[in-house]
Protein backbone atom coordinates (compact mmCIF):
# COMPACT_ATOMS: atom_id res chain seq x y z
CA UNK A 1 0.00 0.00 0.00
CA UNK A 2 2.90 2.43 0.90
CA UNK A 3 4.54 1.98 -2.71
CA UNK A 4 1.20 2.65 -3.89
CA UNK A 5 0.79 5.56 -2.44
CA UNK A 6 4.06 6.84 -3.03
CA UNK A 7 3.56 6.05 -6.95
CA UNK A 8 0.73 8.63 -6.45
CA UNK A 9 3.25 11.62 -5.82
CA UNK A 10 4.67 10.44 -9.55
CA UNK A 11 1.99 10.50 -11.82
CA UNK A 12 2.14 13.36 -13.95
CA UNK A 13 -0.87 15.59 -12.89
CA UNK A 14 0.80 15.59 -9.31
CA UNK A 15 4.22 16.48 -10.92
CA UNK A 16 2.55 19.33 -12.43
CA UNK A 17 1.35 20.53 -9.46
CA UNK A 18 4.67 19.92 -7.36
CA UNK A 19 6.18 22.12 -10.05
CA UNK A 20 3.65 24.57 -10.71
CA UNK A 21 2.54 27.06 -8.14
CA UNK A 22 -0.15 28.44 -10.72
CA UNK A 23 -1.24 25.08 -11.36
CA UNK A 24 -1.65 24.34 -7.53
CA UNK A 25 -3.42 27.19 -7.01
CA UNK A 26 -6.02 26.82 -9.51
CA UNK A 27 -6.65 23.58 -8.60
CA UNK A 28 -6.58 24.56 -5.00
CA UNK A 29 -9.14 27.21 -5.83
CA UNK A 30 -11.38 24.92 -7.43
CA UNK A 31 -11.17 22.47 -4.60
CA UNK A 32 -12.57 25.31 -2.74
CA UNK A 33 -15.47 26.40 -5.29
CA UNK A 34 -16.55 22.39 -4.94
CA UNK A 35 -16.90 23.11 -0.85
CA UNK A 36 -18.18 26.28 -1.44
CA UNK A 37 -20.55 24.78 -3.16
CA UNK A 38 -21.41 21.55 -1.62
CA UNK A 39 -21.71 23.40 2.06
CA UNK A 40 -23.71 26.44 0.45
CA UNK A 41 -26.24 24.06 -1.27
CA UNK A 42 -26.56 21.65 1.47
CA UNK A 43 -26.37 23.58 4.86
CA UNK A 44 -29.54 25.32 3.94
CA UNK A 45 -31.19 22.43 2.49
CA UNK A 46 -30.83 20.40 5.94
CA UNK A 47 -32.01 23.64 8.26
CA UNK A 48 -35.11 23.75 5.90
CA UNK A 49 -35.39 19.84 6.39
CA UNK A 50 -35.09 20.01 9.91
CA UNK A 51 -37.63 23.04 10.48
CA UNK A 52 -35.20 25.67 11.34
CA UNK A 53 -35.65 27.83 7.78
CA UNK A 54 -39.32 28.31 6.44
CA UNK A 55 -40.62 29.83 3.27
CA UNK A 56 -39.98 27.72 -0.36
CA UNK A 57 -41.89 24.92 -0.94
CA UNK A 58 -39.58 21.94 -0.82
CA UNK A 59 -40.53 20.65 -4.16
CA UNK A 60 -39.03 24.11 -5.30
CA UNK A 61 -35.92 24.31 -3.20
CA UNK A 62 -34.69 20.76 -2.93
CA UNK A 63 -33.93 19.64 -6.93
CA UNK A 64 -31.96 22.66 -6.90
CA UNK A 65 -29.67 22.67 -3.87
CA UNK A 66 -29.60 18.87 -4.43
CA UNK A 67 -28.08 19.64 -8.27
CA UNK A 68 -25.87 22.55 -6.80
CA UNK A 69 -24.35 20.09 -4.34
CA UNK A 70 -23.88 17.26 -6.15
CA UNK A 71 -21.85 19.23 -8.47
CA UNK A 72 -19.75 21.04 -5.41
CA UNK A 73 -19.33 17.06 -3.81
CA UNK A 74 -17.98 16.21 -7.91
CA UNK A 75 -15.77 18.73 -8.20
CA UNK A 76 -14.04 19.24 -4.77
CA UNK A 77 -13.86 15.14 -4.47
CA UNK A 78 -11.96 15.45 -8.08
CA UNK A 79 -9.90 17.72 -6.83
CA UNK A 80 -8.59 17.07 -3.57
CA UNK A 81 -7.87 13.28 -4.81
CA UNK A 82 -5.52 15.62 -7.08
CA UNK A 83 -4.26 17.60 -4.15
CA UNK A 84 -3.63 14.39 -2.61
CA UNK A 85 -1.24 13.47 -4.94
CA UNK A 86 0.94 16.57 -4.45
CA UNK A 87 2.29 14.78 -1.15
CA UNK A 88 0.48 11.56 -0.66
CA UNK A 89 2.55 9.76 1.91
CA UNK A 90 2.22 13.02 3.97
CA UNK A 91 -1.03 12.99 3.98
CA UNK A 92 -1.63 9.46 4.52
CA UNK A 93 -0.07 9.79 7.82
CA UNK A 94 -1.58 13.01 8.88
CA UNK A 95 -4.43 12.35 11.40
CA UNK A 96 -7.14 15.52 10.23
CA UNK A 97 -6.63 14.07 6.87
CA UNK A 98 -7.77 10.53 8.14
CA UNK A 99 -10.72 12.02 9.80
CA UNK A 100 -11.45 13.78 7.39
CA UNK A 101 -11.97 10.88 4.82
CA UNK A 102 -13.81 8.99 8.10
CA UNK A 103 -16.25 11.99 8.40
CA UNK A 104 -16.45 12.26 4.45
CA UNK A 105 -17.17 8.46 4.46
CA UNK A 106 -20.34 9.05 6.90
CA UNK A 107 -21.56 12.27 5.24
CA UNK A 108 -21.51 10.05 1.86
CA UNK A 109 -23.73 6.97 3.69
CA UNK A 110 -26.23 9.56 5.07
CA UNK A 111 -26.83 10.89 1.57
CA UNK A 112 -27.37 7.20 0.39
CA UNK A 113 -29.68 6.16 3.57
CA UNK A 114 -31.21 9.54 2.90
CA UNK A 115 -31.95 8.75 -0.53
CA UNK A 116 -33.24 4.82 -0.33
CA UNK A 117 -35.55 5.34 2.73
CA UNK A 118 -37.14 7.25 0.12
CA UNK A 119 -38.77 9.14 2.62
CA UNK A 120 -37.20 12.28 1.52
CA UNK A 121 -39.29 12.00 -1.63
CA UNK A 122 -42.32 11.74 -0.17
CA UNK A 123 -41.31 14.59 2.06
CA UNK A 124 -40.81 16.82 -1.23
CA UNK A 125 -43.93 15.93 -2.42
CA UNK A 126 -46.03 16.10 1.04
CA UNK A 127 -44.44 19.41 2.68
CA UNK A 128 -44.78 16.86 6.12
CA UNK A 129 -40.95 15.94 7.14
CA UNK A 130 -40.86 12.39 9.25
CA UNK A 131 -38.85 12.55 11.79
CA UNK A 132 -36.27 10.12 9.93
CA UNK A 133 -35.78 12.97 7.17
CA UNK A 134 -35.20 15.52 9.89
CA UNK A 135 -32.63 12.99 11.90
CA UNK A 136 -30.76 12.78 8.91
CA UNK A 137 -30.66 16.17 8.07
CA UNK A 138 -29.20 17.51 11.22
CA UNK A 139 -27.07 14.78 10.54
CA UNK A 140 -26.00 15.73 7.11
CA UNK A 141 -25.38 19.35 8.80
CA UNK A 142 -23.26 18.15 11.26
CA UNK A 143 -21.17 16.09 9.42
CA UNK A 144 -20.85 18.36 6.21
CA UNK A 145 -19.50 20.81 9.03
CA UNK A 146 -17.31 18.32 10.68
CA UNK A 147 -15.36 17.50 7.04
CA UNK A 148 -15.11 20.82 6.50
CA UNK A 149 -13.29 21.75 10.15
CA UNK A 150 -11.40 18.51 9.52
CA UNK A 151 -10.05 19.70 6.09
CA UNK A 152 -8.93 23.15 7.54
CA UNK A 153 -7.26 21.18 10.26
CA UNK A 154 -5.32 19.60 7.65
CA UNK A 155 -2.77 22.23 7.66
CA UNK A 156 -2.51 22.62 11.05
CA UNK A 157 -1.59 19.19 12.14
Amino acid sequence: MAELIEALGHWPGALWLQRSGTAYLVVNAAHILGIGLLVGAILPLDLRLIGVLRGAPLAVLAPFLTRAAAFGLALALLTGAWLFTVKPSEYAGNPAFLAKLALLALALGNIALQHWRRALAEALATERVPLSVRASAFASFTLWLAVLLAGRWIGFV
